[in-house]
């Protein structure tokens, strides 16, 4: 069971019915499988895979938050293109092959990093992203290659994903500062330098103490973490008209 370009591949001519449901097929956004025996077409499959839930809002949401969404996927250009712009999605790589899904140096140049994907054949291409993500209700080889399982196979947990990451770095970054801060100002006393001009010197007690609370606050500083929310935006989010509590 194959599509058109590996028909062209393999010198597989189609039958005059077989592309007439094909095109019927491609205008109603659906995806033909073609069945061949024997270098003979014998049959026409044609499926579709409905849009999960909230999948406009999100890739909306994702937008505004500076992020860009492209679709690839091994379907034709007719099926693939209504999809796309169904979901406000403006960048499409239909008819990929596995090398081109799998392929980290075109999505590099263009600053895209992260992977989603939920079947067997996403699976290299969520090893190869920087961060892979697979749909806790898709393939098992997704799962066990994805850096992160979406646990409700919710698309909104992405951008929960997302905006907990960056929390998180923005946690650390803090955390620097405040190490560095104790360091900048107390090394430089513990060494004597006020003791020329003040004749003050750091006593062993308070310099434990300074390091005790350089530790005790960055630790502090993380633990916040705990009380993360996800972003509110999500709260008023309705798919398809259920309300998310």
């Amino acid at each position: 069971m194959v599509n058109k370009t590996l028909m062209a591949d393999h010198n597989v001519a189609l039958p005059v019915d077989s592309e007439e449901i094909l095109a019927a097929a491609e205008g109603m956004a659906q995806t033909g499988i073609i069945v061949s025996i024997n270098r003979e077409v014998v049959g026409v499959l044609v499926v579709s895979d409905p849009l999960k839930p909230a999948a406009q809002e999100v890739i909306s949401i994702l937008k505004s938050m500076k992020i860009r969404s492209i679709m690839v996927t091994g379907d034709n250009w007719g099926t693939a293109n209504p999809i796309a712009r169904e979901v406000g999605i403006e960048t499409v790589i239909a008819e990929a092959k596995p090398e081109i899904r799998n392929s980290r140096r075109g999505f590099e140049a263009s600053g895209y990093r992260g992977m989603v994907g939920d079947g067997i054949n996403d699976s290299p291409a969520l090893v190869a992203a920087d961060v892979g993500m697979a749909i806790g209700a898709g393939t098992d080889i997704a799962i066990e290659a994805a850096d992160i399982v979406l646990m409700k196979s919710n698309l909104e947990d992405v951008i929960t994903a997302i905006d907990l990451s960056r929390k998180t770095f923005s946690r650390i970054r803090l955390n620097y500062v405040w190490a560095l801060g104790y360091n900048l100002l107390g090394i430089p006393i513990a060494a004597g330098a006020l003791f020329p001009s003040t004749r003050f010197r750091l006593p062993p007690w308070i310099a434990g103490a300074a390091m005790a609370a350089s530790s005790v606050s960055v630790v502090c500083c993380s633990l916040l973490l705990k009380y993360y929310r996800r972003p509110k935006k999500l709260d008023n989010l309705e798919i398809r008209g259920i309300s998310i509590e």
